[in-house]
Order: C-alpha cells, then sequence, then structure tokens
C-alpha cells in the first residue's frame, strides 16, 4: 500500500486541528471501490468540517470533502471496474467516512453514479453536492405541478453554490427568477445566470408575519430560519417552497397559516441519502438541462493543497457560485 496527499482533521486535547499531510492507502475505510479522485468540490458542509465551527465530523481523524469525480482503480462492486468514471456526493463520506480531499478514496459502490454522458469530471464537480440539491429542489417543484405560469420563482443565498445553479437552472425552464442576496456587488453576476430580479435579503430577516403579501408561486431556500418562514408567508396560494440549507439557522418561526388558509407547500430535501434511481435522474436531468456556459461563469477553480484555507471563506459567505478542487 502507498501513501497519497490528503486534508486530514484530528481532534487532540487542544481540539480540531486541520492538516494537509501523506495519508496512508492502508488506513481508508471498508468499501468495495477505490477511486483515484480527480475532482472535488468546496461545500457549506466541507467550511463547517474544516473549521469544527459545528460537529459536521464524527469520527477522526477524518478527511473532509463530501463530493468527488474520479476513476476506479479496484472494485469488487458488480457495476464497476478499473478505469470506469464516477461521481459521488452524500452518504456521509467527509462525515463518518474518510472524504473526498485526497488522492484516494475507498467506498461502497452503491454510492457511486456514473459520470453522468456530456459532463467532464470537472464540470460534475462544479455542479457537485450543491447543484445536484439545486436539481432536486426543482424536481420536487415539478412533481408538485408548478410551473413557470404560475408565477414566479425566489432563489435564498442566490449568489452561494446552490442558489447559483438553481438561478441557472429555474431561468433556463422559462420561471421569472428573483434573486435573494445580501450582496449587491453580485446583481450583475446573478443576472448572468437568469436573475430578473434582485432582491436584498434584508427584506427576508424581519421577524415573519403569519401571511404576507403573495409574491411568488415556487422558491428554492437555502437557508432556512427566518428567511424561510417569510418566504412561505410571501408564496401564492397553492404554491411550494424547497428547503435543503440552514445557513440563517435550524429554527423555523413560521405558523401553519401558509399551510391551511393559501394551501402552501413545503418540501424538505435531503440530498445525501437520496435513493439510486432518483439520483441517477437528477443527475441525467443536469446533464442535459443545466447550462454549460453559465456553470463555466459560477465556477472557479482551486489546487487541493488551497482547499484547507477556504473553510472560513465559504462560512462568511464570501465564495461566489460553486469552488472546484482540481486534485489530479
Amino acid at each position: 500500500m502507498a501513501t497519497f496527499k490528503a486534508w486530514v482533521v484530528e481532534k487532540g486535547e487542544g481540539g480540531q486541528s486541520l492538516a494537509f499531510k501523506d495519508f496512508d492507502e492502508a488506513d481508508l475505510m471498508d468499501g468495495d471501490v477505490t477511486v483515484r479522485v480527480t475532482h472535488s468540490g468546496l461545500n457549506y458542509k466541507d467550511g463547517l468540517a474544516m473549521t469544527g465551527r459545528m460537529p459536521v465530523v464524527r469520527r477522526f481523524p477524518m478527511i473532509p470533502g463530501i463530493d468527488f469525480a474520479g476513476v476506479v482503480e479496484r472494485s469488487e462492486h458488480p457495476d464497476y471496474k478499473s478505469g470506469d468514471a464516477v461521481v459521488l456526493t452524500g452518504w456521509g463520506v467527509g462525515e463518518t467516512h474518510l472524504g473526498a480531499y485526497a488522492e484516494r478514496a475507498r467506498v461502497k459502490g452503491d454510492w457511486l453514479v456514473p459520470l453522468p454522458e456530456g459532463l467532464s469530471p470537472a464540470q460534475a464537480m462544479a455542479i457537485g453536492t450543491a447543484g445536484y440539491t439545486a436539481m432536486l429542489c426543482v424536481i420536487a417543484l415539478e412533481a408538485h405541478g408548478l410551473s413557470p405560469e404560475a408565477g414566479p420563482a425566489v432563489v435564498s443565498g442566490a449568489a452561494g453554490g446552490v442558489g447559483s445553479v438553481g438561478v441557472s437552472l429555474l431561468a433556463r425552464a422559462g420561471w421569472h427568477v428573483l434573486a435573494v442576496t445580501g450582496r449587491g456587488d453580485e446583481a450583475e453576476y446573478l443576472k448572468g445566470l437568469g436573475a430578473a430580479e434582485i432582491l436584498d435579503r434584508a427584506e427576508l430577516a424581519a421577524d415573519p408575519k403569519p401571511l404576507a403579501k403573495e409574491r411568488w408561486a415556487a422558491g428554492l431556500d437555502t437557508v432556512g430560519s427566518k428567511p424561510l418562514a417569510n418566504l412561505l408567508a410571501m408564496t401564492k396560494a397553492g404554491g411550494g417552497i424547497a428547503a435543503c440549507g440552514n445557513a440563517a439557522g435550524m429554527d423555523l418561526p413560521s405558523s401553519v397559516a401558509p399551510f391551511i388558509l393559501r394551501g402552501v407547500s413545503l418540501f424538505g430535501i435531503n440530498s445525501v441519502t437520496t435513493p439510486q434511481g432518483p439520483r441517477r435522474a437528477a443527475w441525467a436531468r443536469l446533464a442535459r438541462d443545466l447550462d454549460l456556459d453559465a456553470l463555466a461563469r459560477m465556477t472557479t477553480t482551486v489546487g487541493l493543497e488551497e482547499v484547507g484555507r477556504l473553510g472560513e471563506t465559504i462560512l462568511g459567505g464570501k465564495v461566489r457560485g460553486r469552488t472546484v478542487v482540481a486534485i489530479a
């Protein structure tokens, strides 16, 4: 067995630490597929794992990084063979199972999906967990029967990874997209992704009323707490909000009013343990429907050795769009 470079989170008497070091392949966890990781991504959860700001990491030592694209080196799984290009998101990788900020990963083959046709590994990780989650949100809204004819769609945290992909997907599908951000200097960036209007996040930060003026038919929320409560209070009758994040908090200071007086629906999106069928369908939709030019505009690339410094940056809301980590 050989060693390879990896970011490693460890915990000692002085608390949690993060170091870029050599890791012994013999210390990888159980799995029936070993992958040479070529690309990963930077996600909010990765920032939490690297900084220890929340107890995301639940075993030590841990290699952070919750998603990757790569090439199978060894496989005992019937669906994969050496040389196959694969993608992984979720399943506790980077939290309870050694993750993606490394040159090698060993995982369960049931967690993988084949690299979608039409996407390069770098593009797959430009999409990553964030874009995949945004696609699940869009699918949930569509499954409820919502369409652009019902009215506008709103996206909170629009300049972030999930939000940026969400804005692009919804705009390309014909929605009039209202992009919510606290970063006014990102207005042109968001309009370039297809946003029709820019809303200051301060409009959603006040204590929510049970009901407010109806403003949108659908929404994608990445932040939770008061902003989500306000989104619900402003959703049109019969509309719905897909919620997938908690950047503003885990609480939801809402009431039953939007649900019982307007028939508003709240769709919870869990992208971590999505079954294989819906998971592959979402990736197929991304390969087909996402504007790859828009994806390129929202993407920055860093090397593996650089990602360790970006934990606080993404938690501070200072990362625009998607960050790809080029590993090999």
